[in-house]
């Protein structure tokens, strides 16, 4: 099954393969999420501002990711250049398929750092870059958001027993970027851009987060019925929580700067009532977040009796906690409620400890080259 295979053990190089192209033919989507985790968490340190110091650590982690985003972007890019009929059979399988959506999603992330880290540095060049950068991430996360469910549909193999919440993936890049959109509002000047903006945002989050939610109920009866995933696929537990997080955070960025679009765009009679369905929207599925974040604590404790083999899937843990954590973080901002504020301080925490463990064991797996694995190749 290749639920069970999917992170087994590295693909044999072919006799015809030279060594030094294992890791490009190797290299598969999945890499991206190393990207997401990392951005997440250079947007979670920008969250305290009475901490310079963690607004600096976050700046840096923003430059070195892209730096990554456009090493994987390479490696990937020269994966289809020089092995093309072996990248191309990506799209017939069921598991690696699903990690397209890393890409524009770890984009986002890198979108939001133009936003918080680089206008203070380069001002509106930033915010046009960021622009830029924005429409050709919502072209991405609606081409994934549509085809490779169409893939799901028509070309790949699947059953309830085998499922996980990374299929997800591919249907939560859309409300990611419109949590982007969201925050580029502020930075437009031009209210009828303004509100092309805000309606693609608010399009991308209505195809992306009630697809999500019906797919978790279908997650849950799965869970409930087959018991859990196998080991190897212990990290997709806390991918459940990345929809919710995401989409209450675009609920609560959306009430803050969509009521001042809709009114500068002659919609001020519907503007407050935006804001407020928006607000409660995002409380209602932060609370449900809270459950799925007990879940999936509870579920990790679990598989830790069995012992955790590391993969390239332990980036799994990060962005869906980072995320919420983001969502928790400003929520704060707008109910007077320390203790939200406390507990978003603790998920930004758990998120640093768990960033540090992830990637200290993805340079080791990186610099022996067992994090490179091509489940959609044949093992020799």
């Amino acid at each position: 099954m290749h639920k069970v295979v999917a992170f087994k053990r590295p693909v044999t190089p072919a006799p015809d393969v030279p060594m030094q192209g294992y890791v490009i033919r190797n290299f598969t989507p999945n890499w991206f999420a190393t990207t997401m985790g990392t951005g997440i968490l250079s947007v979670a340190l920008a969250q305290f501002p009475g901490h310079p110091w963690l607004f600096a650590m976050g700046q840096a982690l923003w430059l070195f990711n892209i730096l990554l985003f456009a090493t994987c972007t390479t490696l990937y890019t020269a994966r289809w250049l020089l092995y093309f009929h072996e990248a191309s059979r990506v799209f017939s399988h069921s598991v690696v398929s699903m990690f397209f959506g890393c890409i524009p999603m770890g984009l986002a992330t890198i979108i939001n750092g133009f936003l918080i880290y680089g206008i203070p540095h380069i001002g509106d060049t930033a915010v046009a870059i960021a622009t830029t950068l924005w429409w050709i991430d919502v072209t991405l996360s609606l081409a994934c958001g549509l085809a490779i469910p169409f893939m799901m549909f028509t070309r790949q193999s699947h059953s309830i027993d085998q499922m996980t919440a990374v299929w997800l993936l591919p249907i939560v890049a859309s409300e990611v970027a419109a949590v982007s959109g969201g925050l580029l509002l502020p930075h437009i000047a031009d209210a009828q851009t303004q509100l092309t903006v805000l309606m693609t945002s608010l399009v991308l989050w209505a195809c992306s987060v009630p697809l999500a939610m019906s797919v978790l109920v279908i997650l849950f009866l799965r869970m409930a019925v087959h018991k859990l995933p196998h080991v190897n696929m212990a990290a997709s537990s806390w991918l459940a929580l990345g929809p919710i997080g995401t989409g209450a955070l675009g609920l609560l960025v959306m009430s803050q700067t969509g009521p001042a679009v809709l009114s500068a765009n002659g919609l001020a009679s519907v503007a407050p009532a935006f804001g407020g369905a928006s607000f409660l929207g995002a409380i209602l599925l932060w609370g449900y977040g809270i459950w799925w974040l007990a879940t999936a604590v509870l579920i990790t404790l679990r598989y830790l009796r069995e012992g955790l083999p590391f993969n390239i899937g332990w980036w799994g843990y990060t962005f869906p906690l980072g995320v919420f954590a983001v969502a928790t973080l400003r929520l704060s901002t707008m109910v007077p409620m320390s203790s939200i504020a406390i507990f978003g301080a603790v998920l930004v925490t758990a998120l640093v400890c768990m960033w540090l463990l992830v990637a200290a064991k993805t340079i080791k797996g990186t610099l022996d080259r067992s994090l490179f694995v091509s489940p959609c190749l044949k093992a020799d």
